[in-house]
């Protein structure tokens, strides 16, 4: 079938990947650093374009037949009546509109109430709360507002010759606020409590659907987010999991339905297949870890690696709830990290260091079997980040994630992603490929890890982390009760542990990390 291009624009750069549309092969690739400040929350989107053009000089697409897009989310490109942007685009890990983010949700009625019309609650990174914040705060600028745009939804408008079609995709759509995955409808109510009056939102394409042609013939598929993009490039399906490991966690899997969730602690996505991205995020993962290895004067993670793999698993009674900023999952936004279990054997660095890893992944396979007790299956899980190639993670995470764990080897997979779109969309146009069955790729390098033998081992640190939660912070999952009885363990199976009377031991940790 030829050759197709994927394009990804993060938040620091662009990637383009060539691949053969028919087995996914990437045969060439250019890449380009943005030239606007990676940090930067406010963002002239003609930047993103400049990237794109270097990182596609010297003929990278040359013989291309098809591009897909996929960019970062939840970014906002405000335009005015003519289609020119009115301020520069909102983006970026911006707290500017967490106030706005909190008005929202009380105007609805509450999170409850934004859960069932769009699948999610306001943060202060979604485009609703910036949009509010930016009709509080700029006010010209949004009485000016007659369409929105998020970034990858902008960049294909700009491919085609900005054409008076707009359009987005459904993973896009679900990250706007005012979008619902379980209905597939726009709520443009939201739009206009937030902004203070109405205005355009893009047509929303299936996933196998072509935005459009370019001047030069080429095709445009839909687009889609980099979440979405990614997920669909490291082929992630029904019984998968991914699992991220930044200095925030989140943990997503495909399911075949919306999850709307009254705590607010799921965000329902879409994905870029037509199923559905059930997503949890965390405030702390591996900036945990940075904390415990400054606290222990140790220079890398790699060092801390090594020495948590001098202690056992246990960490000889140390338990560390990794709350450094807050949580969201489990709903703690005032809490503090805790150290617990100290006795005079434990008080020694690798136990820390061993409490610590054992600590970012309990933590992550909570959130994880908030999934599993909503139905969501879980068999398989993909480790993404650069700690997962730290030996102390691998070691102990199929274990305590209660599943298969796999590593995917670095590859540019929301870029390969954005290039398979594109392929399903061509094959679509010519007829060769099903809309309901995407092409079937060649599937990602994995390194496969099996809980084996230490899978009794990994539901032991489990309960002792639980206990000590549950201990700590009393209901702070429904099921899981206070002192003993049962509450959250892997693979979303009730456990039962008893809680020392006496109480653990702890240390406030949430000042470590700067």
């Amino acid at each position: 079938m030829g050759i197709v291009a994927g394009l990804d624009s993060s938040s620091a750069f662009s990637r383009v990947v060539v691949c053969d549309a028919d087995t996914g092969t990437v045969v060439r690739q250019g890449y380009a650093q943005h030239p606007a400040d990676p940090k930067a929350t406010d963002v002239d989107p003609q930047a993103w374009l400049l990237s794109l053009g270097e990182a596609a000089a010297g003929g990278l697409l040359e013989g291309v037949q098809a591009i897909g897009v996929s960019a970062q989310q939840q970014g906002l490109v405000p335009l005015d009546q003519q289609g020119a942007p009115v301020r520069p685009a909102l983006v970026g890990n911006d707290r500017r509109a967490q106030v706005a983010a909190a008005e929202l949700i009380d105007a609805l009625g509450g999170r409850h109430a934004w859960t069932e019309a769009v699948g999610s609650v306001p943060q202060a990174a979604s485009p609703v709360s910036r949009l509010r914040w930016l009709a509080q705060h700029e006010p010209e600028a949004a009485r000016r507002i007659a369409g929105l745009l998020q970034p990858h939804d902008w960049l294909v408008w700009q491919l085609l010759g900005r054409p008076e079609r707009r359009t987005t995709d459904r993973g896009g759509a679900s990250a706007t606020g005012w979008w619902s995955a379980a209905t597939g409808t726009y709520r443009s109510d939201l739009v206009e409590l937030a902004l203070g009056h109405p205005c355009g939102l893009p047509e929303v394409l299936g996933p196998a659907d072509t935005a459009g042609t370019t001047p030069e013939g080429l095709l445009i598929s839909a687009g889609t987010g980099e979440t979405m993009a990614a997920a669909f490039g490291l082929g992630v399906g029904v019984g998968d999991a991914v699992v991220s490991l930044g200095a925030s966690g989140s943990v997503m899997a495909v399911h075949h339905e919306a999850l709307a969730d009254p705590a607010g602690m799921i965000t329902s996505y879409a994905d870029a297949t037509g199923m559905h991205l059930p997503v949890i995020h965390t405030l702390n993962a591996v900036r945990a870890l940075r904390g415990t290895a400054e606290m222990l004067g140790v220079e890398d993670l790699g060092t801390l690696s090594d020495l948590a793999m001098k202690s056992t698993p246990g960490a000889s009674g140390l338990v560390l709830l990794p709350y450094l900023e807050g949580e969201r999952t489990p709903e703690l936004p005032h809490a503090a990290g805790t150290l617990s279990g100290l006795r005079r054997e434990s008080m020694r660095p690798e136990h820390l260091a061993r409490a610590a890893f054992e600590g970012m992944l309990c933590s992550l396979a909570d959130a994880m079997d908030v999934l599993r007790a909503r139905g969501v299956q879980v068999r398989r899980v993909f480790l993404l980040g650069a700690s997962a190639d730290l030996p102390a993670v691998r070691a102990a995470a199929p274990a305590i994630l209660g599943a298969q764990v796999v590593v995917p080897q670095p590859a540019d997979y929301a870029a390969i992603g954005a290039a398979r779109q594109a392929a399903w969309a061509l094959g679509v146009s010519r007829g060769t490929l099903s809309p309901a069955a995407p092409p079937a790729w060649r599937p990602a390098a994995l390194e496969v890890l099996e809980p084996g033998e230490d899978a009794a081992v990994g539901q032991a640190v489990r309960q002792q982390y639980g206990a000590t939660r549950d201990q700590l912070h009393p209901g702070a999952f429904p099921a899981a009760p206070t002192g003993g009885g049962t509450g959250l363990g892997g693979n979303g199976a009730a456990v039962t542990y008893a809680v020392d009377s006496q109480g653990p031991a702890n240390l406030g940790l949430g000042g470590l990390v700067p």
